[in-house]
């Protein structure tokens, strides 16, 4: 088993790596660490009459890792789908029904310690019903952490799993007093109790039953709030390697980027949902929101700072109503994403800043710097480093979202590299040029930070071509020739000419580099000379 694990756990730290998650710690439940702290939960409950041996008998799923009762199987099988086998064996009990009502306490005392709403009735119903104490040890197996004092047990997945979140944040729990009075202390990041704990909605009642019952038995405080996160769908049905419709998240860095794949799966569904993916989906979101809507304005401006204000940003002695019009909403988005994200409504942050990024372009559009450039050159400076000032802030506050596209933005934009860790994290010092703190008029770039000749901060996606099928035998002469399947290949085609004309003509509109809109538009001649015709 534990190689079986190792693999398991190397492929999730590979994937964390590849969509550059910075997280500050990784943790197995077979560190020492971790048992020890098990340990130490497992005798304090002990001492305090919450555990007892006895003998169980009832449902156990494998996969689930959870045992269900009679009247929760549904065509003789888990609630979610899984085998289900009767189990009988010796093992020792956590009185969990010792903590129905200060559960059903907290849930109404706190109604936000489970969301969605939604998921809050739901567990709420499940405690109503009343709440059988849980097994919490198991026989059958050597796989895990044993009782103490008791080796022929091996302690219940979910009692050691879930204590994991306690062990990662550091703290030397030898003195359960000291953690309970806020006082022991944990590495330089830890936070007890945790704000936030992110779990899928298939095991929220292990995190929102088990979890704090655990807690409430050795008096340490709860979470603030656990949030359950749907699933990722395809055509309605949840991915299952049994079907055969898994996306494979590698797959999908490969073919889309970081950016694309993080912005879409962030931003694709409300946060809290389920959410059908396609490609058609992600392309679209992406193209729309980064490449035409962001990245044109960050190219457009840029480019025409480096062509007419000597490669550097201009002054803006004095600015009219419009300009700090604008200038207010964007230094205004900070306190609203955070907002959102104190809601864990990720969705509605990214929306935020496209809106934004949308209000920027139409200052563009009708400030139109480049007639500007004609009548008033003054002014003409005005517009460009309100512009270049709105796009800082966007890629300040970008950086959880599109890490790649907001470093290359910075960059561009003459911002000093982060010394340390990334946006928002406990790492990243308060006077960080790239920190959150410095979204406000006091970090605001400076006139004459150079601005060299940009590059493309998010390119277009596209999906990848479907394997080729397999050919067909030659038709005989004399059969019907009535073939429509052409159509698909001019349906095709000319979806392709159409973004290839897009892109051609935003890079005309930004006046890019000659050569780059030459090579684009060869690329556009050759899509065009492939389009089929019919006979």
């Amino acid at each position: 088993p534990l190689e079986f694990a190792d693999g398991v756990s190397a492929n999730f730290k590979a994937l964390a790596s590849t969509v550059k998650c910075t997280n500050d710690d990784w943790i197995r439940t077979t560190e020492t660490r971790h048992r020890d702290t098990v340990h130490l939960l497992w005798r304090t409950m002990e001492e305090k009459g919450y555990i007892y041996k006895g003998a169980y008998e009832g449902w156990y799923s494998v996969r689930d890792e959870a045992f269900y009762a009679e009247g929760e199987l549904v065509d003789g099988k888990a609630p979610t789908g899984a085998e289900v086998s009767w189990v009988a064996e010796p093992s020792y009990f956590f009185k969990l029904s010792a903590f129905g009502d200060r559960l059903l306490e907290l849930y109404r005392d706190h109604p936000d310690f489970i969301m969605p709403a939604a998921r809050r009735n739901e567990m709420s119903r499940f405690v109503e019903g009343g709440l059988q104490d849980l097994s919490i040890s198991r026989t059958a197996f050597s796989w895990g952490i044993p009782v103490p004092g008791d080796e022929e047990h091996v302690i219940y997945v979910w009692l050691d799993a879930l204590t994991n979140y306690l062990t990662a944040c550091g703290y030397d729990v030898s003195d359960l007093g000291k953690l309970r009075a806020g006082e022991a202390k944990g590495s330089d990041t830890a936070v007890w109790p945790p704000t936030v704990h992110v779990v899928g909605k298939d095991i929220l009642r292990f995190h929102t039953v088990f979890w704090p019952a655990f807690l409430m038995a050795v008096d340490l405080p709860l979470p603030s709030r656990i949030f359950a996160h749907g699933w990722w769908t395809i055509n309605g049905q949840k991915m299952s390697k049994s079907v055969g419709n898994v996306v494979d998240p590698f797959k999908l860095v490969d073919d889309f980027g970081v950016d694309a794949t993080r912005y879409f799966l962030l931003n694709g569904v409300p946060f809290g949902a389920d959410g059908d993916y396609s490609e058609e989906a992600l392309v679209n979101m992406v193209n729309a929101n980064l490449a035409n809507q962001l990245g044109n304005l960050v190219h457009r401006t840029l480019t025409f700072v480096h062509k007419n204000c000597n490669g550097a940003a201009p002054d803006a002695p004095t600015r009219a109503d419009e300009d700090e019009k604008l200038l207010t909403t964007v230094y205004n988005l900070l306190p609203a994403c955070r907002e959102h994200m104190e809601q864990q409504a990720v969705h509605k942050m990214c929306e935020s800043i496209a809106a934004t990024v949308r209000l920027c372009n139409e200052y563009i559009d009708m400030q139109a710097p480049w007639a500007l450039k004609k009548t008033d050159p003054e002014r003409m400076g005005v517009v460009l480093w309100t512009l270049l000032e709105s796009l800082r802030c966007v890629a300040i506050l970008m950086q959880p979202l599109t890490p790649e596209g907001s470093e290359r933005m910075l960059n561009q934009l003459g911002i000093e590299a982060s010394c340390v860790g990334s946006a928002g994290s406990a790492t990243v010092p308060s006077n960080d040029p790239r920190g959150f703190a410095a979204i406000c008029p006091d970090c605001a770039i400076a006139p004459g930070t150079p601005i060299e000749k940009p590059t493309p901060v998010f390119l277009r996606v596209e999906a990848p071509e479907p394997p080729p099928l397999p050919s067909e035998p030659a038709a005989d002469a004399n059969s019907s020739t009535d073939d429509d399947s052409w159509l698909d290949e001019i349906q095709d085609f000319e979806a392709a000419v159409r973004e290839q004309g897009e892109l051609v003509r935003s890079l005309k509109a930004a006046k890019a580099d000659k050569a780059e809109i030459a090579a684009q538009v060869e690329r556009l001649l050759k899509l065009k000379s492939r389009l089929p015709t019919a006979s």
